[in-house]
Protein backbone atom coordinates (compact mmCIF):
# COMPACT_ATOMS: atom_id res chain seq x y z
CA UNK A 1 0.00 0.00 0.00
CA UNK A 2 1.09 3.73 -0.51
CA UNK A 3 1.83 6.46 1.59
CA UNK A 4 -1.24 8.65 2.37
CA UNK A 5 -2.44 11.31 4.40
CA UNK A 6 -6.52 11.67 4.34
CA UNK A 7 -8.71 14.31 6.25
CA UNK A 8 -12.47 14.86 5.26
CA UNK A 9 -13.60 17.44 7.49
CA UNK A 10 -16.84 17.63 6.25
CA UNK A 11 -20.08 17.02 8.20
CA UNK A 12 -22.47 14.55 7.33
CA UNK A 13 -26.48 14.82 8.72
CA UNK A 14 -27.76 11.94 7.07
CA UNK A 15 -31.66 10.51 7.36
CA UNK A 16 -35.00 11.46 7.15
CA UNK A 17 -36.09 14.92 7.99
CA UNK A 18 -32.87 16.24 8.16
CA UNK A 19 -33.06 19.03 6.21
CA UNK A 20 -34.51 21.06 9.06
CA UNK A 21 -30.97 21.02 10.70
CA UNK A 22 -30.07 23.69 8.33
CA UNK A 23 -30.88 26.19 11.22
CA UNK A 24 -28.32 25.43 13.35
CA UNK A 25 -25.66 24.57 11.01
CA UNK A 26 -25.17 28.29 8.95
CA UNK A 27 -24.29 31.21 11.50
CA UNK A 28 -27.45 33.06 11.94
CA UNK A 29 -25.38 36.11 11.38
CA UNK A 30 -24.29 35.10 7.61
CA UNK A 31 -25.73 36.35 4.58
CA UNK A 32 -27.16 33.31 2.19
CA UNK A 33 -26.83 32.70 -0.92
CA UNK A 34 -29.17 29.71 -2.37
CA UNK A 35 -27.79 28.35 -5.09
CA UNK A 36 -30.24 25.63 -6.86
CA UNK A 37 -31.09 24.22 -10.43
CA UNK A 38 -33.62 24.21 -12.55
CA UNK A 39 -36.42 24.87 -10.35
CA UNK A 40 -36.93 21.13 -9.44
CA UNK A 41 -36.73 22.13 -6.01
CA UNK A 42 -39.80 24.20 -5.76
CA UNK A 43 -42.27 21.12 -7.06
CA UNK A 44 -41.16 18.57 -5.06
CA UNK A 45 -41.20 20.69 -1.37
CA UNK A 46 -37.31 20.83 -0.99
CA UNK A 47 -37.44 24.43 -1.89
CA UNK A 48 -39.99 25.09 0.91
CA UNK A 49 -38.19 22.98 3.34
CA UNK A 50 -34.97 24.93 3.24
CA UNK A 51 -36.77 28.47 3.33
CA UNK A 52 -38.72 27.37 6.21
CA UNK A 53 -35.20 26.37 7.72
CA UNK A 54 -33.67 29.61 6.90
CA UNK A 55 -36.31 31.84 7.64
CA UNK A 56 -34.46 33.50 10.61
CA UNK A 57 -31.80 34.10 7.99
CA UNK A 58 -31.03 36.43 5.55
CA UNK A 59 -31.30 34.50 2.13
CA UNK A 60 -30.52 35.58 -1.91
CA UNK A 61 -31.23 33.58 -4.42
CA UNK A 62 -29.95 32.48 -7.44
CA UNK A 63 -31.22 29.27 -9.35
CA UNK A 64 -31.05 28.50 -13.20
CA UNK A 65 -27.31 26.59 -12.96
CA UNK A 66 -28.05 24.10 -15.59
CA UNK A 67 -26.88 19.81 -15.46
CA UNK A 68 -23.00 21.22 -16.72
CA UNK A 69 -22.47 24.05 -14.67
CA UNK A 70 -21.68 26.64 -17.06
CA UNK A 71 -19.05 29.22 -16.42
CA UNK A 72 -21.08 32.52 -18.08
CA UNK A 73 -24.16 31.48 -15.57
CA UNK A 74 -21.45 31.19 -12.65
CA UNK A 75 -19.93 34.52 -13.07
CA UNK A 76 -23.75 36.20 -12.59
CA UNK A 77 -24.20 34.62 -9.62
CA UNK A 78 -20.65 35.73 -8.71
CA UNK A 79 -21.71 38.89 -9.36
CA UNK A 80 -24.32 38.82 -7.15
CA UNK A 81 -21.93 37.50 -4.43
CA UNK A 82 -20.14 40.60 -4.45
CA UNK A 83 -22.76 43.21 -5.05
CA UNK A 84 -24.77 41.95 -2.00
CA UNK A 85 -21.33 40.96 0.13
CA UNK A 86 -22.81 37.10 0.71
CA UNK A 87 -20.96 35.36 3.25
CA UNK A 88 -22.01 31.82 2.69
CA UNK A 89 -22.98 29.55 0.65
CA UNK A 90 -25.68 27.11 -0.04
CA UNK A 91 -26.21 24.69 -2.41
CA UNK A 92 -29.66 22.60 -2.96
CA UNK A 93 -29.29 20.43 -5.60
CA UNK A 94 -27.20 17.88 -7.38
CA UNK A 95 -23.06 17.70 -8.44
CA UNK A 96 -23.80 20.43 -10.91
CA UNK A 97 -25.12 22.32 -8.55
CA UNK A 98 -22.91 21.71 -5.65
CA UNK A 99 -19.82 21.54 -8.22
CA UNK A 100 -20.53 25.12 -9.20
CA UNK A 101 -21.11 26.05 -5.95
CA UNK A 102 -17.09 25.26 -5.44
CA UNK A 103 -16.12 27.02 -7.85
CA UNK A 104 -17.86 30.64 -6.41
CA UNK A 105 -16.31 29.59 -2.82
CA UNK A 106 -13.14 29.76 -5.07
CA UNK A 107 -13.94 32.78 -6.94
CA UNK A 108 -15.03 34.68 -4.37
CA UNK A 109 -12.06 34.98 -2.71
CA UNK A 110 -9.78 35.00 -5.87
CA UNK A 111 -7.40 37.79 -6.72
CA UNK A 112 -6.00 36.85 -10.04
CA UNK A 113 -7.23 38.05 -13.33
CA UNK A 114 -9.85 36.06 -14.12
CA UNK A 115 -11.70 33.41 -12.22
CA UNK A 116 -11.07 31.30 -15.30
CA UNK A 117 -7.58 30.85 -14.58
CA UNK A 118 -8.92 28.93 -11.35
CA UNK A 119 -9.47 26.11 -13.80
CA UNK A 120 -7.27 26.82 -17.20
CA UNK A 121 -4.22 26.99 -14.67
CA UNK A 122 -5.28 24.29 -12.40
CA UNK A 123 -4.74 26.80 -9.16
CA UNK A 124 -5.68 25.34 -6.04
CA UNK A 125 -7.96 26.61 -3.64
CA UNK A 126 -6.80 26.60 -0.38
CA UNK A 127 -9.13 28.87 1.08
CA UNK A 128 -12.95 29.48 -0.34
CA UNK A 129 -15.95 31.16 1.24
CA UNK A 130 -18.06 28.72 3.17
CA UNK A 131 -20.57 26.69 2.01
CA UNK A 132 -22.92 23.87 2.74
CA UNK A 133 -25.02 21.58 0.64
CA UNK A 134 -28.77 20.02 0.47
CA UNK A 135 -27.95 17.24 -1.47
CA UNK A 136 -30.79 16.26 -4.21
CA UNK A 137 -29.54 14.10 -6.66
CA UNK A 138 -26.98 10.98 -5.61
CA UNK A 139 -24.28 10.54 -8.36
CA UNK A 140 -21.07 12.74 -8.18
CA UNK A 141 -19.87 12.39 -4.27
CA UNK A 142 -19.44 16.39 -4.53
CA UNK A 143 -21.19 16.43 -1.47
CA UNK A 144 -17.83 15.28 0.75
CA UNK A 145 -15.21 16.46 -1.29
CA UNK A 146 -12.74 19.23 -2.89
CA UNK A 147 -13.55 18.86 -6.46
CA UNK A 148 -15.53 20.17 -9.47
CA UNK A 149 -15.80 20.29 -12.70
CA UNK A 150 -17.28 23.12 -14.99
CA UNK A 151 -18.12 23.68 -18.35
CA UNK A 152 -17.73 26.34 -20.63
CA UNK A 153 -19.86 26.59 -23.71
CA UNK A 154 -17.80 29.68 -25.34
CA UNK A 155 -14.97 27.37 -26.17
CA UNK A 156 -16.45 23.68 -25.62
CA UNK A 157 -14.22 22.94 -22.85
CA UNK A 158 -15.20 21.03 -19.41
CA UNK A 159 -12.19 21.33 -16.84
CA UNK A 160 -11.41 20.32 -13.11
CA UNK A 161 -10.69 22.14 -10.38
CA UNK A 162 -9.93 21.29 -6.70
CA UNK A 163 -8.04 22.27 -3.00
CA UNK A 164 -8.41 22.19 0.60
CA UNK A 165 -10.54 25.02 0.98
CA UNK A 166 -13.49 23.60 -1.31
CA UNK A 167 -14.42 20.98 0.69
CA UNK A 168 -18.44 21.36 2.06
CA UNK A 169 -19.42 22.67 5.60
CA UNK A 170 -21.59 19.98 6.09
CA UNK A 171 -24.01 18.12 3.74
CA UNK A 172 -27.26 16.98 4.40
CA UNK A 173 -28.92 13.77 3.12
CA UNK A 174 -31.88 12.93 3.07
CA UNK A 175 -33.01 10.05 0.86
CA UNK A 176 -36.76 10.75 0.82
CA UNK A 177 -35.78 13.30 -2.13
CA UNK A 178 -35.00 10.62 -4.92
CA UNK A 179 -38.75 9.99 -4.71
CA UNK A 180 -39.20 12.39 -7.28
CA UNK A 181 -36.25 12.23 -9.29
CA UNK A 182 -36.80 10.97 -13.35
CA UNK A 183 -35.27 7.12 -14.20
CA UNK A 184 -33.21 8.69 -16.65
CA UNK A 185 -30.93 11.03 -13.70
CA UNK A 186 -31.06 7.84 -11.34
CA UNK A 187 -29.80 6.01 -13.82
CA UNK A 188 -27.10 8.55 -14.15
CA UNK A 189 -26.71 8.78 -10.28
CA UNK A 190 -26.00 5.07 -10.28
CA UNK A 191 -23.41 4.78 -13.70
CA UNK A 192 -21.41 7.58 -12.10
CA UNK A 193 -21.32 6.55 -8.90
CA UNK A 194 -20.17 3.03 -10.17
CA UNK A 195 -17.47 4.37 -12.47
CA UNK A 196 -15.91 6.47 -9.79
CA UNK A 197 -15.07 3.28 -7.97
CA UNK A 198 -13.91 1.31 -11.18
CA UNK A 199 -11.42 4.76 -11.61
CA UNK A 200 -9.74 4.40 -8.46
CA UNK A 201 -10.25 0.50 -8.35
CA UNK A 202 -9.27 -0.45 -11.61
CA UNK A 203 -5.88 -0.26 -11.85
CA UNK A 204 -3.04 -3.11 -10.65
CA UNK A 205 -3.27 -4.67 -7.19
CA UNK A 206 -0.84 -3.02 -4.57
CA UNK A 207 -1.52 -5.12 -1.52
CA UNK A 208 -4.40 -2.84 -0.45
CA UNK A 209 -6.81 -5.36 0.77
CA UNK A 210 -9.26 -3.06 2.64
CA UNK A 211 -9.23 -1.03 0.11
CA UNK A 212 -10.17 -3.18 -2.48
CA UNK A 213 -13.20 -4.43 -0.22
CA UNK A 214 -14.21 -1.25 0.19
CA UNK A 215 -14.78 -0.31 -3.67
CA UNK A 216 -15.70 -3.83 -3.96
CA UNK A 217 -18.85 -3.55 -1.36
CA UNK A 218 -19.96 -0.20 -3.33
CA UNK A 219 -20.00 -1.75 -6.23
CA UNK A 220 -22.11 -4.36 -4.89
CA UNK A 221 -24.49 -2.78 -3.12
CA UNK A 222 -25.20 -0.07 -6.32
CA UNK A 223 -25.95 -3.26 -8.44
CA UNK A 224 -27.81 -4.79 -5.65
CA UNK A 225 -30.05 -1.61 -5.27
CA UNK A 226 -30.13 -0.46 -8.72
CA UNK A 227 -33.41 -1.84 -9.86
CA UNK A 228 -34.84 -1.49 -6.36
CA UNK A 229 -34.30 2.22 -7.09
CA UNK A 230 -35.09 2.05 -10.12
CA UNK A 231 -38.18 0.71 -9.79
CA UNK A 232 -39.54 2.25 -6.38
CA UNK A 233 -37.48 5.32 -5.51
CA UNK A 234 -39.85 5.91 -2.47
CA UNK A 235 -38.21 2.65 -0.78
CA UNK A 236 -36.64 4.41 2.07
CA UNK A 237 -33.88 1.02 2.52
CA UNK A 238 -33.03 1.14 -1.15
CA UNK A 239 -32.74 4.66 -1.36
CA UNK A 240 -30.34 4.94 1.40
CA UNK A 241 -27.75 2.44 0.45
CA UNK A 242 -28.05 4.26 -2.91
CA UNK A 243 -27.08 7.71 -1.45
CA UNK A 244 -24.74 6.49 1.36
CA UNK A 245 -23.02 4.84 -2.00
CA UNK A 246 -22.64 7.33 -4.03
CA UNK A 247 -21.00 9.59 -1.43
CA UNK A 248 -18.64 6.96 -0.09
CA UNK A 249 -17.61 6.68 -3.94
CA UNK A 250 -16.14 9.41 -4.52
CA UNK A 251 -15.69 11.38 -0.77
CA UNK A 252 -11.32 10.04 -1.16
CA UNK A 253 -11.28 7.29 1.11
CA UNK A 254 -10.83 4.14 -1.35
CA UNK A 255 -8.59 6.21 -3.30
CA UNK A 256 -6.20 6.17 -0.46
CA UNK A 257 -3.16 4.35 -0.51
CA UNK A 258 -3.70 2.88 -3.94
CA UNK A 259 -2.94 4.10 -7.96
CA UNK A 260 -5.98 5.82 -9.32
CA UNK A 261 -6.85 6.30 -12.80
CA UNK A 262 -9.51 8.71 -13.84
CA UNK A 263 -8.72 8.88 -17.72
CA UNK A 264 -12.14 7.44 -18.34
CA UNK A 265 -13.20 10.89 -16.94
CA UNK A 266 -10.91 13.05 -18.79
CA UNK A 267 -11.94 11.30 -22.12
CA UNK A 268 -15.65 11.55 -20.94
CA UNK A 269 -15.71 15.24 -19.94
CA UNK A 270 -14.65 15.92 -23.51
CA UNK A 271 -17.72 13.96 -25.12
CA UNK A 272 -19.63 15.70 -22.62
CA UNK A 273 -17.93 19.67 -23.97
CA UNK A 274 -18.63 18.66 -27.23
CA UNK A 275 -21.66 16.69 -27.64
CA UNK A 276 -23.69 17.83 -24.52
CA UNK A 277 -23.99 13.95 -23.58
CA UNK A 278 -24.74 13.11 -19.96
CA UNK A 279 -21.40 12.65 -18.16
CA UNK A 280 -22.46 9.46 -16.81
CA UNK A 281 -23.68 8.14 -20.41
CA UNK A 282 -20.20 9.51 -21.39
CA UNK A 283 -18.35 7.33 -18.80
CA UNK A 284 -19.90 4.06 -19.82
CA UNK A 285 -19.25 5.22 -23.50
CA UNK A 286 -15.48 5.04 -22.52
CA UNK A 287 -14.55 2.65 -19.78
CA UNK A 288 -15.29 -0.69 -22.12
CA UNK A 289 -12.78 0.23 -24.43
CA UNK A 290 -10.31 1.91 -22.27
CA UNK A 291 -10.27 -1.80 -20.29
CA UNK A 292 -9.93 -3.19 -23.76
CA UNK A 293 -7.33 -1.40 -25.03
CA UNK A 294 -5.47 -1.50 -21.82
CA UNK A 295 -6.46 -5.35 -20.76
CA UNK A 296 -2.55 -6.37 -20.38
CA UNK A 297 -1.60 -3.87 -17.47
CA UNK A 298 -5.26 -3.91 -15.68
CA UNK A 299 -6.02 -8.03 -16.27
CA UNK A 300 -5.01 -8.90 -12.71
CA UNK A 301 -7.73 -6.30 -11.23
CA UNK A 302 -10.36 -6.51 -13.50
CA UNK A 303 -9.87 -11.08 -12.96
CA UNK A 304 -10.51 -10.00 -9.49
CA UNK A 305 -13.38 -7.86 -10.01
CA UNK A 306 -15.27 -10.32 -12.10
CA UNK A 307 -14.57 -13.07 -9.47
CA UNK A 308 -15.54 -10.97 -6.24
CA UNK A 309 -18.24 -8.61 -7.53
CA UNK A 310 -19.82 -10.60 -11.17
CA UNK A 311 -19.20 -14.35 -8.98
CA UNK A 312 -16.82 -14.97 -12.33
CA UNK A 313 -15.11 -18.26 -11.10
CA UNK A 314 -14.36 -20.11 -14.01
CA UNK A 315 -11.41 -20.02 -16.74
CA UNK A 316 -8.06 -18.30 -16.66
CA UNK A 317 -7.01 -14.63 -15.82
CA UNK A 318 -7.55 -13.62 -19.04
CA UNK A 319 -10.86 -15.26 -19.39
CA UNK A 320 -11.85 -13.53 -16.21
CA UNK A 321 -10.86 -9.98 -17.06
CA UNK A 322 -12.49 -10.40 -20.53
CA UNK A 323 -15.66 -11.60 -18.57
CA UNK A 324 -15.72 -8.59 -16.20
CA UNK A 325 -15.35 -6.16 -18.96
CA UNK A 326 -18.57 -7.60 -20.74
CA UNK A 327 -20.17 -7.79 -17.15
CA UNK A 328 -19.87 -4.25 -17.03
CA UNK A 329 -21.24 -3.21 -20.06
CA UNK A 330 -23.84 -5.19 -19.44
CA UNK A 331 -24.60 -4.08 -16.74
CA UNK A 332 -24.75 -0.50 -17.96
CA UNK A 333 -27.12 -1.59 -20.74
CA UNK A 334 -29.72 -3.19 -18.45
CA UNK A 335 -29.91 0.31 -17.08
CA UNK A 336 -30.61 1.86 -20.50
CA UNK A 337 -27.27 3.20 -20.67
CA UNK A 338 -25.88 3.12 -24.65
CA UNK A 339 -22.44 2.14 -24.22
CA UNK A 340 -20.90 3.46 -28.18
CA UNK A 341 -20.78 7.20 -28.87
CA UNK A 342 -22.83 6.31 -32.52
CA UNK A 343 -25.50 5.47 -30.37
CA UNK A 344 -25.72 9.44 -28.97
CA UNK A 345 -24.42 11.19 -31.93
CA UNK A 346 -23.94 10.37 -36.10
CA UNK A 347 -21.43 13.57 -35.84
CA UNK A 348 -18.72 11.20 -34.24
CA UNK A 349 -16.09 11.20 -37.02
CA UNK A 350 -13.09 13.29 -36.05
CA UNK A 351 -13.76 13.45 -32.54
CA UNK A 352 -10.67 11.52 -31.41
CA UNK A 353 -8.74 13.11 -33.30
CA UNK A 354 -9.93 16.31 -32.20
CA UNK A 355 -9.57 15.21 -28.18
CA UNK A 356 -5.96 13.82 -29.19
CA UNK A 357 -5.12 17.61 -30.62
CA UNK A 358 -7.04 18.95 -27.05
CA UNK A 359 -4.78 16.74 -24.64
CA UNK A 360 -1.48 17.13 -26.51
CA UNK A 361 -2.22 21.47 -26.47
CA UNK A 362 -2.89 21.30 -22.58
CA UNK A 363 0.07 18.81 -21.82
CA UNK A 364 -2.05 16.18 -20.38
CA UNK A 365 0.76 13.66 -22.01
CA UNK A 366 0.77 10.87 -19.71
CA UNK A 367 -2.86 9.37 -18.73
CA UNK A 368 -3.74 6.72 -15.96
CA UNK A 369 -2.35 4.81 -13.05
CA UNK A 370 1.07 4.52 -15.19
CA UNK A 371 1.25 8.32 -16.68
CA UNK A 372 1.65 7.14 -19.74
CA UNK A 373 -1.81 7.03 -21.78
CA UNK A 374 -0.32 9.55 -24.55
CA UNK A 375 -2.93 11.82 -26.86
CA UNK A 376 -2.25 9.33 -29.49
CA UNK A 377 -3.22 6.14 -27.25
CA UNK A 378 -6.59 8.71 -26.11
CA UNK A 379 -7.24 8.74 -29.44
CA UNK A 380 -7.56 4.63 -30.12
CA UNK A 381 -9.26 4.34 -27.16
CA UNK A 382 -12.48 6.86 -28.46
CA UNK A 383 -11.86 5.54 -31.82
CA UNK A 384 -12.75 2.22 -30.25
CA UNK A 385 -15.65 3.95 -28.43
CA UNK A 386 -17.06 4.84 -31.85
Amino acid sequence: MNNFEFKNPTKIIFGKNTIEKLTTEIPQEAKVLLLYGGGSIKKNGIYEQVKSALSKHTVIEFGGIPANPEYAILMKALKVIKDEKITYLLAVGGGSVIDGTKFLSSAALFDGDSPWDILSKSIRTETGMPFGTVLTLPATGSEMNSGAVITREETKEKLAMGGPGLFPQFSILDPQVIASIPERQLVNGITDAFTHVLEQYMTYPIGALLQDRFAESIMQTLIEVAAKVIKDPTDYKSASNFMWSCTMALNGLIQKGVPTDWAVHAMGHELTALFGIDHARTLAVIAPSHYKFNFETKKEKLAQYAERVWNVTEGTTDDKAYAAIEKTEAFFNELGIDTKLSDYTKDYEGTAEKISKRFTERGWLGLGEHQNLSPDKVEKIVKMAY
